[in-house]
């Protein structure tokens, strides 16, 4: 079913970057950034991180370390859904999404 990932929204010194802390690591100790319009192939925790957020239409770069995901904010853009978007990451079964059963798995 997926659990939801604990967010705490936090302004940044700089203007127009918003940073989420979250209870997951995403990469370890390693920093990965994304640019908008940048094809992410993997499929790591921090690559399905920036792929929501860029997805978004509303994020220019993704910066993500450890359980810390730093946004650029695009051109006029604001930062009203993105949190919730983190929380959702690992919810697999959203409302309106059929929950499988037993017989949905059996030829």
């Amino acid at each position: 079913m997926g659990e939801p990932v604990s967010v705490i929204q936090k302004p940044s010194a700089q203007h127009g970057v918003i940073r989420f802390e979250t209870n997951r690591s995403f990469t370890g100790m390693g920093h990965e950034s994304y640019n908008a319009g940048q094809v992410i192939w993997g499929h790591r925790p921090p690559d399905d991180v920036a792929r929501i957020m860029l997805g978004s239409g509303k994020v220019a770069r993704v910066h993500v370390y450890g359980q810390s995901v730093s946004v650029e904010l695009a051109p006029g853009a604001n930062a009203d859904g993105l949190k919730e978007l983190l929380e959702g990451l690992y919810i697999h079964y959203k409302p309106g999404v059929d929950v499988p059963t037993e017989e949905s798995f059996s030829g």
